[in-house]
């Protein structure tokens, strides 16, 4: 007897078509261009949620260096003191705390750099 593979097929393309929606051109039309899309789309997602870890940090940093220099301190001197008196407080924190907290973090700043 004949197996006859229709719906299965049509079913696989209609949850393609819908992954790949929005996509310019044949990649969205398309059953090769679009499962070659979506693979490349894969890869640059993976990617991107690696890189967007490093891209935070680093704005965390930068934030950090503006507001400690408006105390007369430098970042770097900043972080090794931050260190040696054992403050576990991380990046991310402290930006936001310069950011949402000036008065807190100018009492840290004094504190830590005493």
């Amino acid at each position: 007897m004949r197996v006859k593979r229709g719906i299965h097929r049509h079913r696989r393309i209609k949850k393609l078509r819908a992954l790949t929606k929005g996509y310019r051109g044949m990649r969205s039309t398309t059953v090769k261009k679009g499962k070659e899309a979506l693979i490349k789309a894969g890869q640059n997602a993976y990617r991107n949620r690696r890189l967007k870890k490093r891209d935070f940090r680093s704005l965390w940093i930068i934030r950090l260096n503006a507001a400690v220099r408006t105390h007369g301190v430098s970042y770097s001197r900043f972080i090794n003191q931050l260190n040696k008196k054992k403050v576990t407080l991380d990046r991310k924190v402290l930006s936001e705390l310069a950011i949402n907290e000036p008065a807190t973090f100018e009492k840290l700043v004094k504190e830590i750099m005493a």
